[in-house]
């Protein structure tokens, strides 16, 4: 295979003297304690907060075994990515590593695939921002404040890397400061060791004092998946970051090990609390969400407001790493060939300002089709994007196949991370998700999501494979000649 050169500086000039730069032409900007909370606070999306109410209404305490599953195939899926990106890290991640070992069709689609999601993402983030913030300061519509947000953070990412980073740093380290005091505070009142403490502290009983453990019956737990699976995404943010850090395959394997903790501890923990200190049927969880109707069980003061301000920040940091993560898919495309050029350009400060421009316009298109056509095209939108954290999933799980071979001929002393029990449980995963995306198709809330994703994802395909054919046809001649 032969490898890609590194894109210029625009205008042709080199990096300068001092400022570290990757050999994509990206800049080193992101320290250690970046990376570090861009891997903790990414498996932390606004989706935990607003969206677990539903689910606990769906499956009853069965909910954490739903997440429980779900939790363990991203373990799954994070240790095989971790493993490439921790050889090859690479501002394309698993796109630039299924172009490698699938072929020029599998990177591409998947590549725009995953980028059509995060600016679909921006666009339920900006609006989910503006809505808090329209709460607390009426006299500025909600179309002003999704306008206001979008060009803060495209400002911030226009700035530098180094700047993203910092914005995650402090948006990432308050969702996890306060999950880590929600579920401590929770459990000392669960187990009545909170002084003045309104809960009654029920300790374990709540788990199955209202029609058991399982009230709506074993099937309800995959239904539990269905509704939970993408507040996961957002995990593999970190192996896409640790190209524009100075040591990344330290930054991989280190998020990668973690990954397990901060599952057990953000999801797992933080709902158990929550089914612990309320029956699972208790209507202040549907009505107020699970987070606050929880606060307000102990007792504390102002709870809406708190929750409203933890919402927005982790509404703040989705949009900041999703705007992120969507240009540096763009520039990885344009890198490779499959976006125009443009994207694969950085200026002085190693910022890819073509591909960030174009990824938060096509943001606020899809903004403004939220506004204008909510019922219709922004929830053909919304439904065609759904499964794409699936179809990632598998994309990795198959690249991961191939790759372990081609970096044990290449560079096996870079293989530092393993998936373990190669290839069982990646076949494993790889049924896994098969099974939730098939059990989708019998759902009838998900079935669109499958069958609009599908069709999209089928598009893209069959562009990618027209190019692909297209660019050995004219590739043909060439060396015929030479």
């Amino acid at each position: 295979m032969t490898s890609l050169p590194s894109p210029t500086k625009e205008g042709g000039k080199p990096s300068e003297p001092g400022n570290p730069q990757s050999s994509d032409g990206l800049q080193a900007g992101l320290k250690n304690r970046h990376l570090s909370m861009i891997a903790i606070g990414g498996v932390i999306g606004a989706g935990l907060f607003v969206g677990s109410a539903s689910g606990i209404a769906t499956a009853g305490p069965g909910i954490l075994l739903s997440y429980a599953l779900v939790g363990l195939m991203v373990v799954l899926v994070m240790r095989m990515l971790g493993e490439m990106a921790a050889a090859r890290p690479s501002s394309g991640s698993f796109s630039a590593y299924a172009d490698q070992a699938l072929g020029r069709w599998a990177g591409f689609s998947i590549g725009w695939l995953y980028w059509f999601f995060w600016v679909v993402v921006l666009a339920v983030e900006a609006t989910a921002g503006a809505q808090i913030l329209e709460g607390w300061i009426p006299a500025v519509p909600q179309w002003a404040w999704a306008l206001i947000v979008m060009v803060v953070l495209t400002a911030t990412n226009l700035a530098s890397v180094a700047s993203y980073g910092e914005f995650e740093f402090w948006f990432a380290g308050i969702k996890v400061v306060a999950i880590g005091a929600f579920v401590v505070i929770g459990l000392l009142a669960v187990f009545g060791l909170l002084p003045g403490s309104d809960n009654p502290g029920a300790g374990l009983a709540h788990l199955t004092d209202s029609g058991g453990f399982l009230p709506k019956g074993p099937g309800a737990i995959l239904t539990g998946v269905l509704m939970v699976v993408f507040s996961f995404m957002g995990s593999e943010i970190v192996t896409l970051a640790a190209g524009e850090s100075s040591n990344p395959q330290r930054a991989v394997a280190k998020a990668t090990n973690s990954v397990i903790w901060r599952i057990a501890v953000f999801y797992l923990g933080s709902i158990f609390v929550v089914l612990t200190l309320l029956p699972w049927n208790d209507p202040s969880i549907l009505k107020e969400g699970s987070y606050v109707a929880a606060l307000n069980s102990i007792g504390i003061p102002h709870a809406g407001q708190v929750m409203d301000f933890i919402v927005l920040t982790a509404v703040l940091s989705c949009l900041n790493s999703g705007l992120y993560t969507a240009s540096r898919m763009a520039f990885s495309l344009g890198l490779r060939g499959d976006a125009p050029k443009a994207f694969a350009r950085t200026n002085t400060r190693g910022v890819p300002t073509a591909a960030i421009l174009s990824s938060v316009l096509f943001g606020f298109v899809a903004v403004f089709f939220n506004y204008q056509w909510p019922d219709t095209v922004f929830a053909f939108l919304l439904n065609s994007s759904g499964a794409v954290a699936l179809f990632v999933w598998l994309v990795i799980c198959f690249t991961q196949l191939r790759m372990r071979g081609i970096i044990l001929r290449e560079a096996p002393e870079k293989l530092v991370v393993r998936m373990w029990l190669f290839p069982y449980l990646t076949w494993a995963t790889i049924a896994m998700i098969s099974f939730v995306l098939v059990y989708m198709l019998t759902d009838d809330t998900a079935r669109e999501q499958v069958l609009l994703s599908l069709l999209v994802a089928a598009l893209v395909v069959a562009i990618a494979l027209v190019k692909d054919a297209r660019g050995r046809r004219e590739k043909a001649p060439a060396e015929a000649d030479g």
